[in-house]
């Protein structure tokens, strides 16, 4: 991969990663309800479901799965009724003792639920299959090895998520030790189940060009 071409990704990770989404509201709920160290494991996740889409575009699925209407249609369903069972989840989500300023111990803030919460946040999104398949071939030179060219996209783009991803954790973490009411923090849980389930609305509503 030419450099200016590696360049041209690198600018395009950004703009991907800071473009508001599902994963974006993830990183700012767990931050908000579990704090920044132990949310970390939520971007954890959401970089395993990025791995994810970007092994289904380099092996060909992707486009099947752009082609086949019922594959398709169930990947959509599946993942804005996820979508709308975490909204629900955080609209319910009970209300800790805020005053010390220190997140709750929330019965689903164990490491390996929250991996699986962002895991299934960016794997269940057909859309990132489809923008990934419409964007990663405009940087990949078909005369010269893939692999290696797939894993320098792959390294980027996890790269420039990570930092987006854990500047909406961090900012979300931070407004927890602001708070000092446990109604402040059960409005704050009401409005990220809220914007889970307009995400959730959203993707139930994509159609693909």
């Amino acid at each position: 991969m030419a450099f200016e071409t590696w360049l041209a990704f690198f600018a395009a990770s950004w703009l991907i990663s800071l473009s508001p989404g599902s994963g974006a509201i993830s990183c700012m709920a767990a931050g908000m309800r579990h704090g920044y160290v132990r949310a970390l494991w939520n971007i954890v996740g959401l970089q395993a479901g990025i791995l994810f889409v970007l092994a289904i575009v380099a092996l060909g699925l992707g486009a099947i799965i752009a082609a086949s209407t019922a594959l398709f249609t169930a990947i959509k369903w599946l993942g804005a009724v996820y979508l709308v069972y975490l909204g629900i989840q955080q609209w319910r989500a009970p209300t800790p003792a805020v005053t010390s300023g220190e997140p709750g111990n929330a019965s689903d803030g164990s490491p390996g639920r929250l991996m699986l919460r962002g895991f299934l946040v960016n794997a269940t999104n057909p859309k990132g299959i489809v923008f990934m398949l419409a964007v990663l071939p405009q940087f990949i030179d078909p005369h010269a090895p893939q692999a290696v060219q797939y894993l320098i996209c792959a390294g980027t783009l996890l790269f420039t998520d990570f930092v987006v991803m854990s500047g909406y954790t961090g900012l979300a973490a931070k407004v927890l030790t602001l708070l000092r009411e446990p109604r402040h923090v059960r409005w704050v849980n009401r409005g990220f189940g809220g914007m889970f389930v307009a995400a959730g609305l959203a993707l139930a509503t994509f159609r693909r060009a």
